[in-house]
């Protein structure tokens, strides 16, 4: 497997299979999008099968925030410590920033304790008709 923060090479057929389970899900060209729109991304690639197996994404104001709104593995390669990887070497590519933060589902905070994230309460909104992502 190897981790790469770089998009150079890309393509919406590398990105098939994400998104498991969301009643929208983004097309692989909208979710190549998301990830160039990102502050930051770190992707785990298979370069065997040329697929992305894995990826999580960024939103920075660059000076003290950021927010971590998508961590993936494809099912296949789940359970295998490629999410665990994608967090630390996320977090080492924000380690200069104040706070980093998350929200999970509260089965999910052990994982992120693991990884070196605390629990914290937060507020959302989701809009699940825009879920799929705008269209260009």
């Amino acid at each position: 497997m190897r981790y790469t923060t770089s998009l150079e090479g890309i393509i919406p057929d590398m990105l098939e299979g994400f998104f498991v389970d969301w009643p929208n899900p983004p097309s692989p060209a909208t979710h190549l999008q998301l990830l160039q729109q990102s502050y930051k991304v770190v992707l785990a690639v298979d370069d065997s099968t040329n697929q992305v197996a894995g990826f999580i994404t960024a939103v920075s104001d660059g000076v003290l925030s950021a927010y971590l709104p998508l961590l993936e593995v494809l099912p296949a390669y789940q359970h295998q410590g490629i999410g665990g990887e994608l967090v630390r070497t996320m977090l080492k590519e924000l380690e200069d920033l104040y706070m980093i933060d998350l929200m999970c589902d509260q089965p999910l905070q052990a994982y992120y304790k693991k990884l070196g994230m605390f629990p914290a309460s937060g507020m959302i909104v989701r809009n699940y008709n825009a879920q799929s992502g705008k269209s260009t």
